[in-house]
């Protein structure tokens, strides 16, 4: 089953039918509170800029329950889909369906877009839908690779990039340097071991330690420039050379200290990324809990 129907219902959060949702409810709960408690959520309508706009359709968006009444609501979908014997894989609105042609494809989207329209009242984007392969299609963040005879999955190249992005931000170094460490590698393990735990079934080992070298540039440069002053920076060098048991000597940790390279291009030399290595980064001191190293977070909890 090597081609993807690639669904995308438009709008979908904002289109769910009131009265169809609470009649598909209302055949497995048979409780007018109940019932009557989820309508008066869905119509509580919108305050946008201090103004409250009335909701006579659709679901909010990041609500509590929106997804489970997405997924309560498309659950008549999963039906005929299972009905009709395909192989497919939902989440809330996002469906991929898997058939062996193209053109198999082509008639289960044309069927499947009228069927969603007539019985859901759901309008299924023509730009959008497509059919693929499974390498240009996506789910949920993933894509999907072969590898010799095995299908396997890998994050999309948006969801990488939104990663560096959102640590770039975070690490801003204007507003990095100003504040303590331990909130700065708080944060980052968090976004960090998130990211990873969402994607850990798929292939992400190169990427982990690629992005891992990246981070810790980044967080070297910031220490670097939090100690500011060449001899505090030769001093904490000199403390990490002997904690270390290194053999770096005086004359290498001074020029170091008192180059008059930029920030960023100070941190990536050898003595700051010999002393200031993955597995001192690591370790925890007092309040500031060690910076958790991509890879190997990813190899343990696998």
């Amino acid at each position: 089953y090597e081609w993807i129907v690639d669904l995308d219902i438009e709008k979908f959060f904002d289109t769910v039918n009131h009265d169809k949702l609470i009649s598909i409810l209302r055949e497995r709960v048979n409780d007018s509170k109940t019932l009557h408690l989820i309508r008066a959520y869905l119509q509580a309508g919108i305050l946008d800029k201090g103004l409250v706009s009335s909701s006579t359709i659709g679901t909010p968006q990041g609500g509590p329950i929106s997804v489970i009444l997405s997924n309560i609501y498309l659950d008549k979908f999963d039906k005929e889909l299972e009905s009709r014997n395909l192989r497919f894989a939902r989440y809330a609105d996002d469906c991929i369906i898997f058939v062996k042609s193209e053109m198999s494809a082509n008639r289960v989207m044309k069927s499947v877009t009228s069927w969603l329209e007539r019985k859901l009242f759901l309008k299924v984007s023509a730009t959008k839908t497509k059919v693929v392969r499974p390498t240009k299609g996506q789910f949920l963040g993933f894509t999907f690779y072969k590898a010799r005879t095995v299908w396997k999955c890998t994050p999309t190249k948006d969801r990488k990039k939104r990663l560096y992005s959102n640590i770039q931000k975070w690490m801003e170094r204007k507003h990095a340097v100003s504040r303590p460490l331990s909130v700065t590698f708080k944060k980052l393990n968090q976004m960090i071991r998130g990211w990873i735990r969402y994607f850990k079934i798929s292939s992400i080992k190169g990427f982990l330690d690629k992005f891992g070298q990246w981070l810790r540039h980044k967080v070297r440069c910031i220490i670097i420039k939090q100690w500011k002053r060449p001899m505090t920076i030769y001093n904490n060098l000199m403390k990490l050379n002997k904690a270390c048991r290194s053999n770096l000597t005086h004359e290498d940790i001074f020029k170091c200290a008192n180059s008059r390279l930029g920030w960023y291009r100070r941190s990536a030399g050898n003595i700051v990324n010999f002393l200031l290595s993955p597995t001192v980064l690591g370790i925890k001191k007092g309040d500031r809990p060690g910076l958790v190293n991509p890879l190997i977070y990813y190899l343990e909890i696998l």
